[in-house]
C-alpha cells in the first residue's frame, strides 16, 4: 500500500524549530519529487518547499526562504523538513506529496500540526 506518513509537528514557541519528516512506505522515494505543503484554518493550501528527484533541486516559498530547509534521505525512504526561526504565521497542518515540482503530486500524506505560539 502506498503511504506517506508525515510526523515531527507540535507545539513550539516563536524562535524555534521543529523537523518534520515525511515517511514514504510501498513506494521508492527516489523517482518523485517531494513536496511540502501547508494548509492554515480559513486558508488556501500553499506550496512551501521542493525537492526534485534528479539533480536534488531545491525550492522555498519566499515566505520561509533562509528559514526552512528541505533534505531527502534516500536510503531512509524520507525526505524532512527543518524548521528554524519559526513564526506565528507558520502555523498550519502541513502535509508531504509526491509527485513532480513542476506538475501534479500523485501521493499525499495525512499531515501534521504545527503551532507556533507562545
Amino acid at each position: 500500500q502506498v503511504q506517506l506518513v508525515e510526523s515531527g509537528g507540535g507545539l513550539v514557541q516563536p524562535g524555534g524549530s521543529l523537523r518534520l519528516s515525511c515517511a514514504a512506505s510501498g513506494f521508492t522515494l527516489d523517482y518523485y519529487a517531494i513536496g511540502w505543503f501547508r494548509q492554515a484554518p480559513g486558508k488556501e493550501r500553499e506550496g512551501v518547499s521542493c525537492i526534485s528527484s534528479s539533480d536534488g533541486s531545491t525550492y522555498y516559498a519566499d515566505s520561509v526562504k533562509g528559514r526552512f530547509t528541505i533534505s531527502r534521505d534516500n536510503a531512509k525512504n524520507t525526505v524532512y523538513l527543518q524548521m528554524n526561526s519559526l513564526k506565528p504565521e507558520d502555523t498550519a497542518v502541513y502535509y508531504c506529496a509526491a509527485g513532480s515540482c513542476y506538475s501534479d503530486f500523485n501521493y499525499w500524506g495525512q499531515g501534521t500540526q504545527v503551532t507556533v505560539s507562545s
